[in-house]
């Protein structure tokens, strides 16, 4: 049943996002040329892939509100890294962008799991104590792309097979949960904890273990993202990426990935993706302010919810309704 309403939700959405580009080529017919849709993509890719972090930890029954903050970070220390060692090759900075990304979804996972506080109010005080780390190092100053290494910044932008090395990244972390999620334990286990975290007990999954391994991955992804980000836009500066968590969160929810956890797929965090990155794109093509993009984001979190709601609110109808006449 769950399956074939994720279907249905992604083929709802798939229409709509073929409908949206379609009434943008009525307006502005280069929008849809492959190049331009290309370009679309690669300015959708580090959306893509925070939303399937996201994705990992709102399975679970959490939320991670500090990943725009993690980015901006691990951003600024690699940015600051290569100003210093500008000779250190590119495979090391992703490593250790990962690394401390990982390190900062760590700190979130543990203090859920160990402290039993609350995930929105745990990663709303580290993403406010991450931004605060990121002035003291940098003392609020920005690094420019004349202080960058040629190699640093050219690693995103390289082009394999006529698509940029960022829309590659984004690719291959699809593929990648595609596996961890219908193939691993750890993947099912996401499922089984936000579906039911009492039962999951009793099959001997550990809750708080599981949850704090969805914060690991959601963290290593923004580290990862943190470098991409800062050395395709050559600039790290303490407010990067602010307010790119709601953008993160919507493209999950608006993707079906429910608020309430045990229901979402990787297809759905995609779609949910490529629709706002689209629509981030087509506002100044069609002459309307790009502030617009924070309110349709908003609106869209309230139309997914409700969405999902009302479509449970309807399987509970239906089962009391068989319960009445059993009786």
């Amino acid at each position: 049943m769950t399956k074939s309403f994720m279907k249905s939700r992604e083929a709802i959405l798939g229409a709509a996002i073929l409908v949206l580009t379609l009434a943008i080529a009525t307006r502005f017919p280069a929008f849809v040329a492959p190049a331009n849709l290309a370009n679309v993509f690669n300015d959708t890719a580090p959306l893509i892939i925070l939303a399937l972090g996201q994705m990992a930890v709102i399975l679970t029954r959490c939320i991670d509100l500090s990943v725009a903050a993690n980015l901006a970070l691990t951003g600024m220390v690699v940015a600051m890294l290569n100003t210093i060692a500008p000779d250190l090759p590119i495979p090391l900075i992703l490593a250790l962008a990962i690394a401390l990304g990982a390190l900062m979804g760590l700190v979130n996972g543990l203090l859920v799991w160990k402290l039993d506080i609350p995930p929105i109010v745990v990663t709303l005080g580290t993403m406010t104590i991450y931004r605060g780390i990121i002035f003291l190092i940098s003392d609020g100053a920005w690094i420019n792309a004349h202080e960058m290494s040629d190699s640093f910044k050219a690693f995103p932008r390289e082009v394999i097979l006529g698509l940029p090395v960022l829309s590659w990244i984004a690719i291959l972390t699809v593929l990648a949960f595609v596996v961890l999620i219908s193939r691993t334990p750890l993947g099912r286990a996401f499922y089984a904890v936000g579906g039911n975290p009492h039962a999951a007990v009793y099959t001997g999954i550990n809750v708080g273990l599981t949850q704090c391994a969805a914060f690991v991955i959601s963290g290593a992804l923004a580290g990862m993202t943190g470098y991409l980000w800062v050395a395709r836009y050559a600039v790290a500066y303490v407010d990067i990426a602010g307010g790119f968590e709601l953008e993160v969160v919507a493209a999950c929810v608006i993707g079906g990935i429910s608020i309430a956890g045990g229901i979402g797929s990787v297809g759905g965090a995609l779609l949910g993706a490529l629709f706002l990155g689209i629509v981030k794109n087509a506002l100044p093509v069609i002459n309307i302010s790009p502030f617009w993009q924070l309110a349709i984001s908003g609106t869209a979190i309230i139309i997914a919810v409700a969405f999902n709601a009302t479509s449970n609110r309807t399987k509970g109808r239906v089962i009391l309704k068989k319960a009445e006449h059993a009786l």
